[in-house]
């Protein structure tokens, strides 16, 4: 299956967001094995290839129902290439607010396609889904993630601490960004 047969969600100039797919498999489960994934969102990385494709058929699953976790392939337009992934979820108590989350490979990473790929898929999440704040949580340290939300226009709103995803204790930052207001059209 080529790209113009995956199902694809949005495109930016460098990437295609698209439902993940079986061959996905290994690519997913090395990215996922890489050192920075490892150490930023230890809890993202999956003990062997079937957890990965079970990762991969509920993701595809959640794509098709429409429904949260929405986790999407993120592709190179250049090389065709698995190079990460991005999701939303719900923010739980949270009524029409997300959390956006993301991975970019190693190699792929220093040239601004997080930063890309995080626009779009904010940009998809206000349309596609009724929410009207969108949160980026970022561990103490890494500033890579904090610079990508905040090219997008998310904004630092507090450290959380004891959250069971921040398994070094050192804390969060949390960002969001709010929908811009619906223009009446005259």
């Amino acid at each position: 299956m080529t790209v113009k047969e995956s199902v694809i969600l949005f495109e930016t100039d460098r990437l295609v967001a698209r439902k993940f797919e079986p061959k996905d498999r290994d690519k997913l489960y090395n990215n996922h094995l890489e050192e920075d994934v490892g150490k930023w969102i230890p809890n993202e990385r999956y003990a062997d290839l079937a957890e990965a494709e079970e990762a991969i058929s509920f993701f595809a699953d959640c794509v098709d129902r429409g429904c949260l976790p929405y986790v999407l392939a993120i592709e190179s337009k250049v090389s065709g290439e698995l190079i990460g992934d991005i999701g939303i979820n719900e923010v739980e108590g949270m009524k029409n607010e997300l959390e956006i989350g993301y991975t970019i490979c190693k190699k792929s990473s220093g040239r601004g396609l997080a930063t890309e790929a995080v626009k779009a898929m904010t940009a998809f999440a206000f349309s596609k889904f009724e929410t009207k704040v969108i949160y980026g949580r970022v561990m103490h340290g890494n500033e890579a993630s904090v610079r990508v939300l905040e090219k997008n226009g998310y904004e630092f709103v507090k450290e959380e601490f004891g959250a069971e995803d921040d398994p070094y204790g050192k804390g969060m930052l949390v960002y969001k960004k709010v929908a811009s207001p619906k223009r009446k059209m005259i």
